[in-house]
């Protein structure tokens, strides 16, 4: 069963890569300027700007570009980077690591901070401990993430100098140091999103007939918090993630940025600022294969951990 779920999910992604695919095209034309005047400059000359866009084959119509995309697409060829000359694919394996990383450590980060808290207000609901919790991460919610991270940046790395400001370090332990700002920017944002559906569901689980059975039964409330309702958190936790990982990798770029991380996220800042459509459009196909990747993992992960739920 869930082998034929995971070819179907597999096909399914195909046509949303179709069209992400044509959607991106388009959009990158859209952008204001060409690849020719942002490599040029402003004082080049119409005609050598056309020379060059000649060269680069953005003179075709768009019906032809897409198509010589496409073909080269399906030979695994992102294209060369207009601006840094070097294959596209090679920038993305190349920066990739750097960027799944920081979303990894994000996302343990974001989980450590809410579940024990969404716990906390959820067995203490009502109370000002539940408001306060609430109010602190719904607070967190609102600010943006680039706000949070030049405060981070500001006065735990600038000022009190406890963590660096910028750069990726050496070796697993060097990548902790370095990335645990940005990974707390996007950690706080994540905890924030998880603490509020979270409590929900364990209040929701907490007034649940089988619980008030084993309370009934004479079950401490620790047992029938780590059997109950831990295991029902754990799930819901799985199912957020998955859900946000779109939000994760979209904070990236902004951290990333902040922070002069050598990941995916900051070449797509730097290639939009120089109109380099081949990065562009290979990222952003980068980012909705790992999206829809994560998204069916998700799905096997709850169908693990909750029987009752089904593959379809």
């Amino acid at each position: 069963m869930h082998a034929n779920y995971v070819i179907k999910r597999l096909l399914q992604i195909i046509p949303t890569f179709l069209a992400v695919m044509l959607v991106v095209f388009l959009l990158v034309r859209l952008l204001p300027g060409d690849p020719a005047s942002a490599i040029l400059g402003d004082r080049a000359t119409e005609e050598v700007v056309e020379r060059t866009n000649r060269a680069l084959g953005l003179d075709k119509p768009l019906p032809v570009q897409f198509g010589i995309f496409v073909g080269n697409l399906l030979q695994g060829n992102l294209g060369d980077s207009i601006s840094l000359k070097v294959p596209v694919l090679r920038l993305i394996l190349e920066r990739l690591p750097t960027t799944l990383f920081l979303t990894a450590y994000a996302a343990v980060l974001g989980v450590l901070m809410a579940v024990p808290l969404a716990v906390l207000a959820a067995v203490r609901r009502n109370t000002w401990v539940d408001a306060l919790i609430r109010g602190v991460f719904q607070v967190g919610l609102s600010l943006p993430v680039f706000y949070v991270a030049l405060q981070l940046l500001t006065l735990l790395g600038a000022r009190l100098g406890w963590f660096p400001i910028g750069g990726y370090g050496e070796g697993f332990t060097g990548h902790l140091y370095h990335l645990f700002l940005p990974a707390l920017t996007l950690g706080l944002n994540l905890a924030a999103i998880l603490v509020r559906t979270l409590r929900n569901s364990v209040i929701e689980v907490l007034g649940a007939e089988y619980v008030e059975f084993a309370r009934a039964k004479g079950l401490r409330g620790r047992v029938i918090l780590g059997r109950h309702v831990l295991r029902n958190a754990l799930i819901a936790t799985v199912t957020l993630l998955g859900l946000n990982i779109g939000a994760l990798i979209g904070g990236a770029v902004i951290t990333e940025t902040v922070f002069a991380i050598p990941g995916v996220g900051r070449l797509m800042v730097d290639a939009i600022f120089g109109r380099d459509y081949p990065v562009i459009q290979g990222l952003t196909l980068t980012f909705a294969v790992i999206v829809s990747v994560v998204f069916l993992i998700t799905d096997l992960i709850h169908a693990r951990l909750d029987p009752r739920a089904e593959l379809s």
